[in-house]
C-alpha cells in the first residue's frame, strides 16, 4: 500500500469518527470532501459561474441540476473570469439554497477591484451557525461542509484584509453541492436490488 493511500485511509478514519460524533463535518481538502460525500451515497453537482459576467442586482438566481441558488450581498454582485463576487468591498456574499443540501463546498478567497487575488482571512458560515475561519491566498483555496444531520440551506463568505487598507472583495469560484437521495428513495433502491437479485437466482 502506498503512503498516499495509507494517508487517505487514515484521514478518512478520522473524518468518519468526527461524523459519528458531530452533525457537521468541515473540510479544507477538496478530494477528501468529494470522497466523504460519495461514501455517504451522495452525488456532487457544481456551479462554475462561467456563464456570468458583469453587474447583477442582489438576489441573482441560478440553477444547477435542480439546485437553485440565490446570491445576495449589500451593494449587489459582480462576476468576471468565472468568479462571483460582491460589487462593494468588505461585504459578505451569501448563497441561499433550495432545496437544502447535505453538503456544500467551494473555492473562497478575496480579490481586488480587477479580480486579482489578495491574501485574506476568510470566514465561511452556514445558516445553522457552523463556520470556518482561515487564511486564503489563491483561487484554489477550498472549504467544504457536510451535514450528517439537518440539511444546509445557505452559505456565506466574508473576507478581512491582511495586507493593509486596500479594498477587498469576497469572491467565490466553483460552488459544489452534495445531493443525497431521500431515505424513501434509498429504500426503494434497496428493494429493487433484492428483487433483481431474486430474479437472477431463479
Amino acid at each position: 500500500m502506498s503512503i498516499r493511500i495509507a494517508f487517505s485511509a487514515a484521514a478518512m478514519t478520522v473524518v468518519m469518527a468526527q461524523a459519528a460524533s458531530a452533525s457537521m463535518v468541515t473540510f479544507t481538502n477538496a478530494s477528501l470532501w468529494n470522497y466523504f460525500t460519495t461514501n455517504q451515497g451522495g452525488t456532487v453537482v457544481s456551479e462554475n459561474f462561467n456563464s456570468y459576467s458583469g453587474f447583477y442586482a442582489s438576489g441573482l438566481i441560478g440553477n444547477v441540476s435542480g439546485i437553485q441558488w440565490t446570491a445576495s450581498a449589500a451593494g449587489d454582485l459582480y462576476a468576471d473570469l468565472g468568479y462571483m463576487s460582491t460589487n462593494a468591498p468588505s461585504q459578505s456574499l451569501t448563497f441561499a439554497l433550495s432545496p437544502s443540501v447535505q453538503g456544500v463546498a467551494g473555492n473562497f478567497f478575496a480579490t481586488d477591484a480587477n479580480f486579482g487575488i489578495l491574501p485574506a482571512i476568510i470566514g465561511v458560515q452556514l445558516a445553522d451557525g457552523s463556520a470556518y475561519v482561515g487564511y486564503a491566498a489563491s483561487a484554489a483555496d477550498f472549504v467544504g461542509f457536510y451535514s450528517t444531520g439537518a440539511a444546509i440551506s445557505s452559505i456565506s463568505v466574508s473576507v478581512a484584509n491582511v495586507s493593509g487598507t486596500q479594498p477587498i472583495w469576497a469572491t467565490v469560484d466553483n460552488l459544489y453541492f452534495a445531493v443525497v437521495p431521500a431515505p424513501g428513495a434509498l429504500a426503494l433502491v434497496g428493494i429493487a436490488g433484492l428483487v433483481g437479485g431474486a430474479r437472477k437466482r431463479r
